[in-house]
């Protein structure tokens, strides 16, 4: 029997800032455009610079708080509509009109961005900690041996509702039945569970002789019983990154002649304490050139996301009504458990060295008071 901890319940409302998050989808934001969005309750704006690389701004004038939303973009350059300062791709204002001097604070704040395949990657905590080598490797959105369709859902609930839905696959004999789903053996399978070097959770599960899943017959590719697997890993800051696939039961383990495969890339990045971003491709090595199995794919994973969001945001309400009532552990939830409590451990020695931080700024400005 496990229990979720009551302190881990309750960091619902913050997150670990100093990970790569995902912003959009390259096609999201276009050349001439700002492109607006909440991340971790910061209103950014998003935009590409004169040579394509991604800029993440704060969505907030440094004047008068006019949103910059409002703004236009200028060549590598950002104007505000209000009063037209000017900013660059670094946050410093270049222009005010009718002033020849700039006030050395006329800036904004800029968060370091870099894109990757096709997703536009945010670190929103210490610029300083910004490490590119650090974002996940997501080859399959953008890889000529695999398709797929990029997809966005915004779910009405916080990240970790959203890390528990993954990390226990036991739901899709139940939530997703008629979808992606298909048999209980799947709820019944025990799973392989592994740490990720403290910074996220790995999951192994594999059933024998199953049905296929409705989606897999809509494939047309099974006729009798199948095999089937999944291997993936959620970190703490919402990257799942997972490769399955289905091979008929009568194939001996490990051959994948015939088998579908897939690789799914899954962000989840907070826009508040209770509503999350899902970016999302399930991308599959076979017919990669026939639009229709790809179409097809895409709506058997968008309505089986749509399974999930009606139960996730379902349960958020049902708990908001009593967030203090205990919740009753049972096998299933050692994963999320574990992942909870992980969380718990990164973002409370995220907040020790932001509080060290700050006691260490206020003594300093002490001191400095103390010396005039």
């Amino acid at each position: 029997m496990v229990s979720i901890p009551a302190a881990v319940r309750e960091n619902s409302g913050l997150f670990i800032r100093n990970a790569w998050y995902v912003v959009a989808w390259d096609y999201e934001v276009l050349d001439d455009a700002l492109f607006e969005r909440t991340i971790l309750g910061e209103s950014v704006i998003v935009y590409r610079a004169m040579d394509g690389a991604p800029v993440v701004m704060e969505n907030r004038c440094c004047h008068r708080a006019a949103p910059l939303s409002l703004g236009r973009k200028e060549g590598d350059c950002v104007r505000c509509m209000y009063h037209g300062l000017r900013f660059d791709r670094r946050g410093v204002c270049v222009e005010i009109p009718g002033q020849a001097r700039i006030p050395a604070d006329a800036r904004v704040k800029i968060f370091p961005a870099v894109q990757r395949t096709r997703l536009i990657w945010v670190w929103m905590g210490d610029p300083l900690k910004a490490d590119a080598t650090l974002i996940p490797d997501t080859y399959s959105v953008q890889h000529p041996a695999w398709a797929s369709k990029p997809g966005y859902k915004n779910f009405g609930a916080n990240l970790l509702l959203l890390a528990d839905n993954l990390l226990d696959f036991a739901h899709l004999s139940y939530v997703h039945e008629n979808t992606l789903g298909g048999s209980t053996a799947i709820a019944e399978a025990p799973p392989v569970i592994t740490g990720l070097e403290q910074r996220g959770i790995r999951i192994v599960r594999r059933v024998s002789g199953v049905e296929p899943a409705p989606y897999h017959r809509q494939l047309g590719q099974f006729k009798g019983l199948v095999n089937r697997w999944w291997d993936y890993t959620l970190s703490i800051s919402g990257m799942f990154i997972m490769s399955s696939g289905v091979q008929s039961a009568d194939k001996p383990e490990g051959d994948l002649d015939g088998a579908l495969l897939f690789h799914s890339c899954q962000a989840l990045t907070p826009e508040t304490a209770d509503s999350t971003h899902y970016f999302f491709s399930h991308a599959h090595n076979f017919a990669i050139d026939a639009a229709a199995v790809i179409e097809s794919i895409y709506r058997s994973i968008v309505t089986a996301f749509d399974e999930d969001k009606r139960m996730i945001e379902a349960q958020r309400l049902v708990m908001a009504r009593q967030p203090q009532r205990p919740l009753v552990g049972i096998a299933a939830d050692g994963a999320l458990v574990r992942f909870r409590r992980l969380f718990s451990a990164a973002l409370a020695a995220e907040q020790n060295v932001a509080a060290e931080h700050n006691m260490a700024t206020d003594a300093s400005r002490t001191r400095g008071v103390e010396a005039e």
